[in-house]
This record gives structure tokens, sequence and C-alpha cells, in this order.
């Protein structure tokens, strides 16, 4: 098949596979996949919470009070048991406070999309090619108003690669591209003990273009606004809500020009929010609902973490979580780890 209907196909499949799969325009959709085992067992209602080493994801504000070092990876296998078993979303990040200074982050992200097979326009196999895409990104988390409100900004470069040059034209499928990210937390918001909210923007950046400027889409620029609550804290149990609303601003317009016009399908809202209890600061068990209507990935997500804490300076973390997959599986499993120092 010709170089734009690879991309098309891809395109439709991760398209399919991404929250924000109503949308209809855009690409780099790998940059809107949610990592992390807690976040996604609490419905993806995170942004106002982000204090492990997936904070600068979710909230690069978040990370300026994460006084450890921390580590956390991911392991999703996307989308297993709908016929595209091979396709994975990693994720590697890092971050690490320093007093006067501020909390600096790094991460990298990638989605393995597995094995393709090429084919020409009578359908006769030209071999098999491998598409994926990758982000390397790095953070800085300030407290602006010291144990109140933290603000930070991510830094990231992106590699797509979606399909080789085929007899229809000499130009791969590929695209080399960088974006932005801003964040803030507000802690022990309006007075009230242990209510916090966020405010992000993810994916500030030009357009992508794969192939010519004439096809270039938007990047997904996406606006999440968070609330969370700790409900009970004590040296026995604790008890954590959230709740999160999120809202891809892509269209053909100009970049800033999208903060107003992207707002036109206010439909197209996704929303989450979720809970947690953790028992002994041993056990966490977590719940949530995860509500993307336009696109079709609605329902419940669960999960349970096991936490361990030694020489009262290391903790490790490990999660599990299933979340909606939407109409091409049930459900998509998420396995993380993370380390705190």
């Amino acid at each position: 098949m010709s170089l734009r209907r690879i991309t098309l196909s891809l395109c439709l499949v991760l398209l399919s596979a991404a929250p924000l799969a109503a949308i209809s325009q855009g690409s780099l959709l790998f940059l809107t996949f949610e990592p992390g085992g807690r976040a996604n067992g609490m419905g993806r209602a995170y942004s106002a919470i982000a204090d492990d080493g997936f904070g600068m994801w979710w909230n690069p504000g978040a990370a300026a009070f994460n006084r450890k070092g921390q580590i956390a990876l991911n392991h999703i296998p996307w989308l297993q048991g709908s016929g595209l078993n091979d396709m994975f979303y990693e994720y590697l990040g890092w971050n690490q406070h320093f007093e006067e200074i501020g909390t600096i982050s790094a991460h990298i992200v990638l989605l393995d999309a597995g094995t393709q097979e090429q084919t020409n326009s009578s359908g006769v196999s030209q071999g098999t090619f491998h598409p994926f895409d990758i982000a390397g990104a790095i953070g800085y988390a300030y407290e602006v108003i010291p144990q109140t409100l933290g603000v930070g900004a991510n830094f990231k470069l992106i590699y797509s690669y979606l399909a080789p040059a085929t007899g229809f034209t000499d130009s791969e499928g590929k695209a080399f591209s960088f974006a932005f990210d801003l964040g803030t937390k507000y802690r022990n918001a309006m007075n009230v003990d242990g209510l916090d909210l966020a405010l992000v923007v993810q994916n500030i950046g030009p357009d992508v273009t794969f192939v010519d400027q004439e096809q270039a889409d938007p990047a997904p620029m996406t606006v999440r606004a968070g609330a969370a609550y700790r409900v009970m804290e004590d040296p026995m149990s604790k008890l954590t809500v959230s709740a999160e609303a999120s809202k891809m601003l892509a269209n053909q317009d100009p970049l800033f020009e999208r903060f107003v016009s992207g707002w036109e399908h206010i439909d197209e809202t996704i929303y989450g929010a979720g809970a947690e209890f953790v028992y002994l600061d041993l056990i966490a068990l977590r719940g949530g609902y995860f509500a993307d209507t336009a696109g079709k990935i609605t329902g419940p997500s669960v999960g349970v973490g096991i936490q361990y804490t030694f020489d009262n300076r290391y903790k490790f973390n490990v999660d599990f979580s299933m979340v909606p997959g939407g109409e091409l599986t049930d459900f998509n499993k998420v396995f993380s780890l993370g380390v705190e120092f």
C-alpha cells in the first residue's frame, strides 16, 4: 500500500487506542497515553496528586513538592487480546529535589507498535516494518509559595516513525518535533486542609509533518484540571479521592488560537474520578471511573498496590490496574514499579 495509506491506517489504530479517541485531528497521540498503575487505578484522575516518579508527566508543577529522589517504570501491553498482541507502552521517569534550587525531572516514553506487514497496491507483501514513537523530556519545578503553590515546566523532544518509503514516494513516514508542558499545583486550597487543585497544559508545540507540510497535523495539546482531597490520614490508614477533566485542543487553527477555538466541541471533554485507600502504609486499594463518551471509552477502573519502606529512607511500590480499553478490548492492564530514596 502507499505510504499515505500506511500512515493513515496506523494513525487510526492509535486513534482508537487513545483516551482521546473521538478527536479526528491531531498527531503524536501516544503523548496522551497516561502512565502509572496508581494513576490508572484511580480513573486517571491524578494531576492534583502526582507525587511519585510519574508526577512530571501528569503535572510538572506537582513535582515541586516531591522531596525525595524517585524512579518510576511503567509497562502496558496495549490492547492485548484485540489482535494487536505486540504493541507496548513503556515509561521510565526520574526526579530529584535540590534544596533552594527546585526539583529536576526527566522521563522517556515509548510506544512500540509491533511488526507490521507492508504490501503494494496489489496486496503483494513487500516485507515488514516496525513503527514506534518515542519522546524524552526534562522538567523543572519550584515552590513559588512554600508548601502551597508549585509551578513547573517540561521540554520534550519527540520522534515518530510510522512507515518506510514505498514505490509511491521516497519519503519515509517519520517526524521529529518538540513540545512543552506547563503545570501548577495549589495545596490546601481555599484554606481547606487536604484539598489540592491542579491546572496543566500538555504538548504545546508546532504542527507535526510526516510527509509534507500540506498534510501537517496539530500536536495533541491538552488541558487538564484536577482536584484531590485527603479525606483521612492517620498512622493506620489513608483515604484520598480525586477528580479530573481534560480536553484536547487540536484543530487546524494557529497554535495560540487553539486556546480559544479548541473548546468548540466541549462534548469531547473527558472525565475521571477515583479513590485510594492505603492500610498500614503497606497495601493500597484503588477504584475509579473513566468517561470518554465521545471516544466510547467509558467504564470502571480498579487497582491494587503494595508498598514497603525500610531503613526509614527507601520505599518500593508495585502497582497493578485495569482500565477501560474501548471497543477494541475490554481492559488495558497497567504494571508499574516505583522507588523512593
